[in-house]
């Protein structure tokens, strides 16, 4: 009886191992799912493109309508509408609020009541104050005295984002993290309009009328989206690159040799 051993190097033909099989296969899956978030990040970026775009162009509409000489019935859709309002402001119940920056350099924006009239008050944002100015009411930057027109555009009170700083819950404050009208209704004796006015002006006199509503701006969304697109891209051509590499990098099988081949070894017994 003859038998025939395979030779050493016929142990090259057999399948690869299972994990270079597998490896093709892991791969395209994950370029397949980190593409498919790349595009929908890309996506949701580019909505959130949209609804800023929309949104400013709803305030720029606002903007450019009559101002307002009262604030009766004002909500959220009254922001960035344009006022001209006549009354006394308040410097004893004035506040200042932190963080605030003027061409680089630190500061407070001061807020003071302007009584109306009607009774009414309303906060106004009268403009930036350095840091050593951390005295309300600022003696530095007094407002107008008597009865007064302030112009300027409507905007809505701010609250604490999840992570922000926050004020004490009671007591009189001088310094506050944000125009936050609740707030400031707890320590002062006027009854408050639920928005606020930034006033408006020109000029570097203390206090430094704070800038216009940015209507142009669509904030950062297109550069995400650009950004996220072009990681999708970025592994789609990774992904052929490797697999390109890897079957220039793989033998070709070799040829069948023959029973007679020298490399053949048989047995007799």
């Amino acid at each position: 009886m003859t038998e025939t051993r395979r030779s050493p190097w016929a142990r090259d033909n057999l399948a690869e191992p299972v994990t270079r099989r597998r490896l093709p296969v892991l791969a395209t899956l994950v370029v397949a799912v980190m593409t498919v978030a790349f595009v929908i990040l890309g996506m949701w970026q580019l909505d959130r493109h949209r609804q800023r775009a929309q949104a400013n162009e709803i305030a720029q509409t606002r903007f450019e309508a009559p101002a307002l000489t009262d604030l009766g019935g004002v909500d959220s859709d009254s922001v960035h509408r344009r006022v001209s309002l006549v009354g006394v402001y308040d410097p004893a119940e004035e506040v200042l609020i932190r963080s605030q920056v003027h061409r680089g350099v630190a500061g407070f924006h001061v807020v003071t009541p302007l009584v109306t009239a009607e009774g009414t008050a309303v906060l106004v944002n009268r403009g930036w104050v350095p840091l050593e100015l951390d005295s309300a009411p600022v003696d530095e930057a007094p407002p107008p005295p008597g009865e007064t027109v302030v112009e300027g555009w409507i905007a809505t009170g701010q609250t604490r984002p999840r992570f922000g700083p926050t004020d004490p819950p009671t007591g009189r404050l001088e310094v506050l993290s944000r125009v936050d009208i609740g707030r400031i209704q707890q320590q002062t004796s006027h009854a408050l309009a639920p928005v606020y006015v930034v006033a408006s002006g020109e000029g570097e006199a203390l206090p430094v009328p704070a800038p216009g509503p940015d209507l142009d701006d669509a904030g950062p969304h297109l550069g995400y989206a650009v950004q996220w697109f072009g990681f999708a891209a970025i592994a789609l051509v990774g992904y052929v690159a490797l697999m390109r590499r890897r079957l220039l990098r793989t033998p070709a099988p070799r040829p069948p040799r023959s029973r007679n081949d020298p490399g053949a070894v048989s047995d007799r017994t």
